[in-house]
């Protein structure tokens, strides 16, 4: 931080009050998107920092906030957790992150204990073990945002894409490029696969607005979200009487999978097999060919769940929950759509 530069500077560049800078640093109240950014300009440009420890002091909190995520070699929630720490970063909060491994007991520990028992005032938790009943049993008195597809119950927020339109937009897509025989890898048939069933049912939505029939042995259920699963399934797609034709895959790093069997095979892509996936990370830019995918809305996630969360945790009264619906596009890409040779330039003339 810049030496000597205080709230009251951040307020005098953004034309602001030093009220409405505190609000945004903090996430205490709602701001207008507009006064938001204008603040934000003003504190990268002076490089300010709240005082944390004289904060902390007076409230009696410890400056921290946890982020609790099933993986993190997951990319997507690698990616996710960077613009989340720098959201808290720059509001002078720490984050301490956990890995679960989707392991339903240590998720329920981040729920019934209590923030008083643990090391931060508040909690960003996507959860894989549990059901959305289970969120019921939570210690009410701990902040909570959740990501993801578990909906709130009124005590806490939560921020997630709509994943039966972006799955149905990702089936139609391929549709759309007169592909008849198309699969689903993904699907996770049992009570805590929710994120998983909704992207089946935008599947088989997208089916029936074209008026094609589902063929079940096409949908294909995979323990995780990961590389290893999308070649396995591949492979025994291909091995069908009648491979499908296209492939809509339920995160990037499946459709990663996907394309090694492929490959493996000698199958070209798009022309023999057309591929979508879904998360937009930064490994499905640079494959060959690079991926047709789903694009969540990140950084809004992230800046948004810290938001709600510190807005929690220094409200004196119980906050209202929201759901919160983050925006999504279908980035279409080589996989899909081949790769196009560029036009001569010939306005120079010879």
């Amino acid at each position: 931080m810049a030496k000597g530069v205080t709230l009251r500077d951040v307020a005098a560049l953004a034309g602001v009050s030093s009220r409405t800078v505190s609000n945004v640093v903090n996430g205490y109240a709602p701001v207008a998107e507009a006064t938001r950014a204008r603040v934000q300009q003003a504190v990268d440009e002076l490089g300010y920092r709240p005082n944390v420890l004289a904060r902390n002091l007076a409230s009696g909190r410890s400056g921290q906030i946890a982020v609790v995520v099933p993986y993190l070699d997951t990319p997507y929630f690698a990616e996710l957790l960077q613009g989340i720490i720098r959201a808290a970063r720059v509001r002078g909060y720490n984050v301490l992150i956990d890995q679960t491994d989707g392991d339903a007991e240590h998720e329920k520990l981040f729920l019934t204990r209590g923030s008083q028992q643990l090391l931060f005032d508040g909690v960003i938790f996507s959860p894989l073990g549990l059901a959305q009943s289970d969120l019921s049993e939570r210690d009410a008195s701990l902040p909570l945002v959740v990501l993801g597809e578990r909906v709130s119950d009124g005590n806490f927020d939560h921020i997630g894409i709509d994943d039966v339109a972006a799955s149905r937009e990702a089936t139609e897509h391929l549709l759309g490029l007169g592909r008849r025989r198309v699969a689903a890898v993904g699907d996770q048939p049992y009570r805590t696969g929710e994120a998983a069933q909704l992207r089946t049912r935008g599947y088989r939505l997208a089916h029936e607005r074209a008026g094609v029939p589902v063929r079940e042995e096409y949908v294909i259920s995979t323990p995780r979200f990961n590389r290893s699963d999308g070649a396995t399934a591949m492979a025994h797609l291909l091995d069908l009487e009648e491979p499908p034709d296209a492939v809509f895959c339920y995160s990037d790093l499946i459709a990663l999978g996907a394309l090694h069997t492929l490959a493996a095979r000698g199958l070209r892509v798009p022309e023999d097999v057309a591929i979508v996936g879904y998360d937009d990370i930064e490994d499905a830019r640079y494959a060959n060919p690079p991926v047709t995918t789903v694009s969540p809305a990140k950084e809004m996630i992230a800046e948004t769940a810290v938001e709600r969360l510190l807005k929690r945790i220094g409200s004196s009264a119980p906050v209202p929950g929201m759901e919160i619906r983050a925006p999504h596009r279908l980035i279409p890409r080589a996989s899909t759509m081949g790769r196009r040779t560029p036009t001569p330039d010939t306005t120079d003339g010879p």
